[in-house]
């Protein structure tokens, strides 16, 4: 398993394009891209900030994981994201040392990225999403 280092840093707000008057409005960062996952019932920003971005979730009518930490705990820090190699390979490491994933396959994220979460309880508390970019960059094929 190798980290290769920090790809995002999620943050879940009521409102992408309210928490968009801050980050980039006030602040200056640069908007990278702003997208819909219909599947996943998501609206998403991405901002950067040199290597790593911010990741603005604004869950859709019928999400439920997002909306679910909003009630719970209102806008904030929602995962830190670590990019890895190949996540198949990670996953399969980190559950023969006892490490439980959120779900059973890996998902597709945003930017057309493949994803999979760690079990906060199993992280000191902190949500990790393992990320693993595709090849050939966001217009290549999903790595299988």
């Amino acid at each position: 398993m190798r980290v290769q280092g920090i790809d995002h840093i999620g943050v879940a707000v009521q409102s992408v394009d309210s928490a968009l008057e801050l980050y980039s409005g006030v602040m200056g960062l640069r908007v990278k891209k702003v997208e819909i996952l219909e599947d996943r019932r998501l609206k998403v920003a991405f901002l950067e900030i040199g290597e790593i971005s911010f990741e603005l979730l604004e869950p859709l009518e019928g999400e439920e994981v997002v909306s679910k930490f909003l009630e719970k705990r209102g806008e904030g820090l929602h995962h830190v994201a670590l990019l890895v190699d190949n996540l198949e390979e990670c996953v399969k490491y980190l559950h023969a040392k006892g490490l439980r994933t959120l779900g059973t396959q890996p998902q597709k994220g945003a930017e057309g990225k493949r994803i999979m979460f760690l079990h906060p309880k199993d992280t000191h508390g902190v949500l990790l999403e393992l990320v693993e970019r595709m090849k050939g960059g966001e217009t290549g094929e999903i790595h299988e």
